[in-house]
């Protein structure tokens, strides 16, 4: 047998998403793990996408994306944040988020280079940074409000940090940033060659009345910034894993030379339907409302019980605190839940390096209502 070389990923195994799924399937459990709906599509949507392929749509997309997708993506975050993006030079559409985030870095980290993350982090930032041979140093936001100390962010910034990336709305804290942190980080960049990455998958995703506020919105940002966003959370469809980057010229065209080599192109009837879909703002635009009533329906149900729910401004996770229920880690209160309640959960501790453990766990209410409700029916007998 070949030896096989030493790992470049030695410490990652299966995510917490798939393993906790797994544990859910085997026992028969209601699944808030994994963020995924359980519900339809807009058949609107559906119908889009097979008229497209069925008028033959079906070879390679430019590699940059489809322009009719571009543009709509241009005017839509220029109505949200009054940024112009130019669709040709600045606009990339790519296989997901997760993609999209694996492309900015590869396209600036080299070895050595510092790259600070924001914890908890999802599970992509780190590894990948590491593949390039980049250097992560953490900051801690911790329970009840995951707050940032950008005074003690500004001691992680040295001469040889290259990136900054945050989740805007954080997943899985639910934390929105507002004007205060994007002046803070203002000030921290002026005058570096630091860039940001700017994780805005949820970006529709805000609740009671909040504004997300973009990278873009700065322009001292906006320069800097590969933005990253994804149409599988704002059409319910994960599963098309198509997403898109809207970063500078000078930015796109060394994300390009990494994504022409990594997916190339994207597919092509979905970017189509999703260029038709989006000329409707009301696709969209109305997603925090339908969302912040099954995050209400969630904290609503478990008012009252044992389970501490923590803030959630925006995403479609709910962190809840359990130490009045058990003093057990999160892992293998979640491991309990599942197996014993039918509930699977995501412990909190997944989401940092060092296995933090606060005793907080993260639902997911991008579910049908029937399905929260038979999760909260087994959750108030705890």
């Amino acid at each position: 047998m070949i030896q096989l070389p030493l790992s470049k990923l030695s410490n990652v195994g299966t995510t917490i998403f798939s393993q906790m799924t797994q544990l859910a399937n085997e026992n028969e459990a209601i699944n808030l793990s994994q963020g995924f709906p359980d519900f339809p599509a807009d058949p609107d949507l559906l119908n889009l996408v097979d008229h497209y392929i069925k008028k033959g749509f079906n070879q390679y997309a430019p590699m940059g994306g489809m322009m009719s997708l571009k543009e709509e993506i241009a005017k839509k975050i220029e109505n949200a944040h009054e940024a112009i993006y130019h669709p040709d030079t600045e606009i990339t559409v790519t296989a997901g988020g997760t993609q999209a985030i694996f492309t900015a870095i590869a396209s600036l980290i080299k070895d050595g280079d510092e790259i600070i993350i924001f914890e908890p982090a999802y599970d992509c930032y780190e590894p990948t940074v590491e593949l390039f041979g980049g250097i992560v140093k953490r900051f801690k936001m911790t329970a009840p409000d995951y707050s940032i100390d950008w005074n003690e962010v500004k001691k992680l910034v040295s001469n040889k940090t290259k990136l900054i990336i945050l989740n805007n709305p954080n997943n899985p804290a639910g934390k929105i940033l507002d004007e205060s942190d994007f002046q803070e980080l203002i000030s921290i960049v002026k005058g570096t060659s630091i860039f940001i990455l700017s994780d805005e998958v949820y970006e529709n995703i805000v609740f009671d009345g909040k504004k997300h506020l973009s990278i873009c919105k700065y322009p001292e940002l906006k320069e800097r910034s590969f933005l990253i966003a994804s149409f599988g959370k704002l059409f319910h469809v994960t599963g098309w894993k198509i997403g898109y980057c809207a970063a500078p010229k000078n930015l796109t065209d060394e994300f390009r030379k990494v994504h022409q080599f990594n997916v190339f192109s994207v597919n092509t009837p979905i970017q189509l339907a999703f260029a038709d879909y989006m000329k409707n703002e009301d696709n969209y635009l109305n997603l925090n409302v339908f969302f912040q009533k099954k995050r209400d329906l969630i904290r609503n149900g478990l008012s009252g019980t044992s389970f501490e729910l923590l803030d959630c401004e925006g995403t479609y996770f709910q962190a809840v605190k359990y130490d009045k229920i058990s003093n057990k880690k999160d892992i293998d209160f979640a491991h309990e839940l599942t197996i014993n309640h039918k509930v699977a959960t995501v412990p909190f501790s997944s989401f940092y390096k060092e296995k933090l453990n606060e005793n907080v766990i993260r639902l997911c209410f991008a579910k049908k209502d029937e399905t929260l409700e038979m999760a909260l029916e087994n959750l108030r007998k705890i």
